[in-house]
């Protein structure tokens, strides 16, 4: 195991790892002893009583966070005809068919969220293969393929996140930067949660909602009491 940096050793000697904190001061904790030169994000990791093998318990989908995450994100958007013009004007970074299909199978990832309207979904499975493990294939369960273009990709500009369990049924989602103010992330955090919430898939059964750590990329992790974002 990698030994861990002096300043973060440092700030894990402040942080109590057994006590449960109220979110706005875990959130100034997490502020606080950011350790890195940069402006670290901040992100919550949100472990859920669900048991991702079972299809019946996968949860997944998308979220506008009313502060946006701090980081701006190139869109690609597969479209033809009007459509074109339609997410040019919304802001789209890039748009095309069959030619942008052929920059990524040439390698080309400039981007990182990819949006597409249903009728060339077709022609977009070919590249799904090389989409899907980067997490850029559009997804009708995140508002990736629609016919509305024009609100998909202003919702990604304007903060949309997407999230997915993982295999040790934990939610990863990015709220935003050590440099926002603590109550907008704290608005952001709550948006996550109730976003979640609605979320919970039928088939899980017993306690949803299990725990809620937040850290900074380069900082230790703070438990939030769940009784005060619930």
């Amino acid at each position: 195991m990698p030994t861990r940096g002096k300043k973060y050793q440092e700030a894990q000697k402040q942080i109590d790892r057994v006590r449960l904190y109220e979110p706005v001061e875990a959130l100034e904790l997490v502020k606080q002893f950011a350790p890195a030169k940069f402006d670290e994000t901040i992100e919550a990791a949100v472990r859920l009583g669900v048991d991702p093998r079972h299809a019946d318990q996968q949860v997944r989908g998308a979220v506008v966070l009313p502060h946006g995450t701090g980081k701006t994100r190139r869109v690609a958007v597969f479209a033809r005809g009007e459509k074109v013009k339609e997410a040019e004007d919304a802001g789209a970074d890039i748009v095309g068919a069959e030619d942008l299909i052929s920059r990524i199978q040439e390698g080309w990832f400039d981007f990182d969220v990819a949006i597409a309207t249903p009728d060339v979904m077709g022609m977009v499975g070919k590249v799904g293969r090389i989409l899907g493990p980067r997490g850029l294939m559009p997804n009708p369960k995140t508002g990736t393929v629609t016919f509305d273009i024009a609100r998909a990709v202003a919702e990604v500009k304007a903060g949309k996140i997407e999230y997915r369990v993982d295999k040790a049924g934990i939610i990863h989602a990015p709220i935003g930067k050590v440099s926002f103010p603590t109550d907008k992330l704290a608005e952001n955090l709550q948006t996550l949660i109730e976003a979640l919430m609605r979320a919970k898939p039928a088939a899980a059964k017993g306690q949803y909602l299990k725990g809620v750590t937040i850290c900074s990329t380069m900082g230790p992790g703070v438990k939030i009491n769940l009784l005060k974002v619930v």
